[in-house]
């Protein structure tokens, strides 16, 4: 009932932002913007405003909320924000970030311009910095953050314990300790849990876990997301392949991979950049999706080229030419269903060559049963439509084989696509729909050549 009541005078707030903002009431916008909203609504509430709105709720924030903000908000926005920054006002502005999201926001920016901010640390942020920087921002490296509580095997609990006291905070999320020795090769890790309980007088070896979850430094972030998710993870350490501690990912991270690939999926599928603004100006909208929508027109006209070759059939029996986008708008509609389904598991790394025979042999029959069953409906309302059982027997043969092409086709493309290190959520709608739509003609208008010649 508490959340409830919040997120009602959460919501109020926005609606009264918005309110004053369109009365031009810029004084009550800031108050309400500084006055009691989280950076997480913050960050919304700009993400959710055109440029120019956007540019105006920006210059009212309180400069000591800006930070918060920036770790909150969509990496283009963000970007745009602080490429408009000077170095000194970047490096005043960047200096609370937690190392990975630090780095994040430096792989964005000019090189001279991460060289001026890294100068500005000290020896031992620098360094931190670096090291994160040093490896692929999609991998464990890129994603881990160096800021990591450590303590030896051999000290007591109550050793442990007057260590933490003497700490004015710990890292976000510290629900464990990591174990390591003195050349910090990782041996294990001490839950706060099992810190909290234990006999004050207990060594650390007696009471850690050693058989703790550990990342590999190299290990892709989608690999990390599925780690957590299987695992129910708050933490985990990342170590280098000879075994020595490197930093710990955290939840926060994962949700923020899981979203990214969520949202990666969703906006390839329609040729679209994932990191794509709501209100991106229309020069850049236009630039980007020009692109997808070439490609889309080159794979239209071999369609189209296909429709040519039975032009004359065509001109004789003109019932094809109504029947005609039935063959293919079917078979894109299946081959999307089974592309979806095997993108997605993909993702969370359920498919593997042991069980694609499986899926390959399921997605076949499945085309079958649906392919028998339509052709039938289908054959039937053409019959009837034009009184023409040639023509019935026709679309239903052509919608058979399409369905069930487009099953096969929609099952081994991402296989396929991934296996040459193509995104198969960015090439493969496009590439299935050109499968589709040619067999679909091609097999609808053979055949009706053949018949009627």
């Amino acid at each position: 009932m508490v959340k409830t009541l919040e997120q009602a005078k959460r919501q109020k707030k926005i609606r009264n932002l918005n309110d004053a903002l369109d009365n031009g009431a810029l004084d009550q916008v800031a108050r309400i913007l500084n006055g009691g909203l989280s950076p997480g609504d913050i960050a919304h509430i700009l993400e959710s405003s055109p440029p120019k709105e956007r540019s105006i709720l920006w210059q009212l924030v309180d400069k000591k909320f800006e930070s918060e903000i920036l770790q909150c908000i969509n990496d283009d926005i963000r970007t745009d924000f602080l490429s408009k920054l000077n170095p000194q006002e970047l490096i005043s502005i960047t200096e609370d970030f937690e190392t990975d999201d630090l780095a994040d926001v430096l792989q964005q920016l000019p090189d001279t311009v991460i060289k001026e901010v890294l100068d500005s640390m000290d020896s031992q942020d620098r360094h931190r910095v670096e090291e994160v920087l040093s490896y692929p921002e999609d991998t464990a490296g890129g994603l881990m953050n160096t800021d990591t509580v450590t303590i030896r095997p051999d000290i007591s609990i109550d050793v442990v314990l007057r260590y933490l006291r003497r700490h004015r905070s710990l890292p976000e999320m510290t629900d464990k300790l990591i174990v390591v020795n003195r050349k910090d090769d990782f041996i294990g890790t001490l839950p706060v849990t099992k810190l909290l309980v234990s006999s004050p007088s207990a060594t650390v070896r007696e009471v850690m876990d050693t058989e703790a979850v550990t990342i590999s430094v190299s290990t892709p972030d989608a690999e990390v997301a599925n780690l957590f998710e299987r695992r129910d993870l708050v933490t985990a350490p990342v170590l280098s392949p000879e075994g020595k501690l490197l930093g710990r990912i955290t939840i926060d991270d994962v949700v923020d991979v899981i979203r990214e690939d969520a949202d990666h999926s969703l906006m390839s599928m329609a040729g679209l950049d994932e990191e794509d603004d709501t209100f991106t100006p229309v020069l850049k909208t236009a630039r980007r999706r020009a692109i997808w929508l070439g490609i889309n027109l080159v794979t239209a006209f071999i369609a189209s080229g296909v429709i040519g070759m039975f032009e004359a059939t065509i001109e004789q029996v003109v019932a094809l030419a109504v029947l005609m986008p039935i063959v293919a708008s079917m078979g894109g509609v299946a081959g999307s269903q089974a592309l979806t389904l095997v993108i997605r598991g993909m993702a969370i790394g359920q498919i593997s060559r042991n069980n694609i025979g499986w899926l390959l042999n399921r997605e076949f029959i499945v085309g079958v049963l649906n392919g028998i069953l339509w052709a039938i409906v289908v054959a039937v309302a053409a019959v009837v439509w034009f009184n023409d059982l040639t023509i019935g027997f026709i679309i239903a043969s052509a919608l058979l084989i399409n369905l069930i092409v487009a099953a096969i086709a929609g099952t081994m493309l991402p296989v396929l696509l991934r296996a040459r290190n193509i995104d198969p959520a960015l090439a493969g709608s496009v590439i299935l729909t050109t499968i589709t739509d040619v067999v679909g003609f091609l097999s609808f208008l053979g055949l009706a050549t053949a018949v009627y010649a």
